[in-house]
């Protein structure tokens, strides 16, 4: 695996992102046309149509869920191995005025970098992406998707 830096950090798991998501929104397209066809042509598959076409909905609400759900418990996750970190370097907790965002972005700098980073993402209200550019040395985190 190539060393990682900002721009290559992004994490895709190609069944996930490639698959899974094209098959349901395919799903959606289908069902919809299907729903669409039995509601013009006014025949007894209008039930089972909207039937397919409720469960594809359901489908692709519980794939946003179950993603999005996952992200939030890894940037729990991060937050509290970042609150752990950071207190080991500087006896404090970081600071509550940092986002969940730039925590998340702040993962990255390496511990000779973080104290000062913090400051500047805060004073100067750092989007993550000026946060990752700034970093001098980056600091892998593999273990994301």
């Amino acid at each position: 695996m190539a060393e990682q830096n900002q721009k290559n950090h992004t994490r895709w798991h190609p069944v996930w992102h490639f698959i899974v998501y094209p098959a349901v929104l395919a799903t959606i397209v289908g069902a919809s046309i299907n729903l669409y066809q039995s509601n013009k042509e006014d025949n007894e598959n209008l039930y089972s149509a909207a039937l397919i076409f409720l469960m594809s909905f359901i489908l692709l609400i519980i794939a946003i869920f179950a993603r999005g759900f996952a992200i939030r418990v890894q940037d729990r996750a991060i937050r509290a191995e970042e609150n752990l970190r950071f207190y080991a370097i500087t006896g404090k907790l970081m600071d509550s005025k940092l986002t969940m965002r730039q925590i998340i972005a702040l993962r990255f700098a390496p511990n000779n970098e973080i104290l000062d980073l913090e400051h500047r993402a805060i004073e100067e209200n750092l989007s993550p992406s000026e946060i990752k550019k700034a970093i001098k040395n980056w600091r892998a985190d593999n273990h994301r998707i």
